[in-house]
């Protein structure tokens, strides 16, 4: 068999793969979240969210809006120091973000087995 016979069949092997491999892999919804703050943002993310009074309140004010909670859970940096507390069936997690015009807040969430509650909401 010479060289270019050879190379054919090499190449129309690894194209072939490549297509199978695209399918397979292309339908999956995965995320490689390594980090602790991403896996707890992640975490909470993925459950059913609720808003407390205390919160509702807050966002009933002009300054913050759902869409500032929403970047927050997304890009916030976990405060390890102050979170992580067991309060009854819950674990208190401490989040730090920003809204929309720069204005550092602090979210309080209850995160539930099943759900999420968001507790409070501080402007820093």
């Amino acid at each position: 068999m010479n060289f270019i016979s050879r190379l054919s069949y090499y190449l129309f092997g690894a194209l072939g793969g490549s297509i199978i491999v695209y399918f397979v892999f292309s339908k999956k919804a995965t995320r490689c979240s390594y980090f602790p703050n991403e896996r707890v943002l992640n975490n909470i993310r993925t459950k059913s969210f609720h808003y407390s009074d205390a919160a509702s309140k807050v966002l009933a004010e002009e300054w913050i809006d759902t869409l500032d909670i929403k970047n927050t859970l997304t890009l916030g940096d976990v405060d390890f120091d102050r979170s992580n507390v067991k309060v009854g069936a819950a674990k208190l997690y401490v989040i730090e973000g920003q809204t929309t015009k720069n204005q550092k807040i602090e979210l309080t969430v209850e995160n539930y087995e099943n759900r999420a509650v968001l507790k409070d909401i501080k402007k820093l």
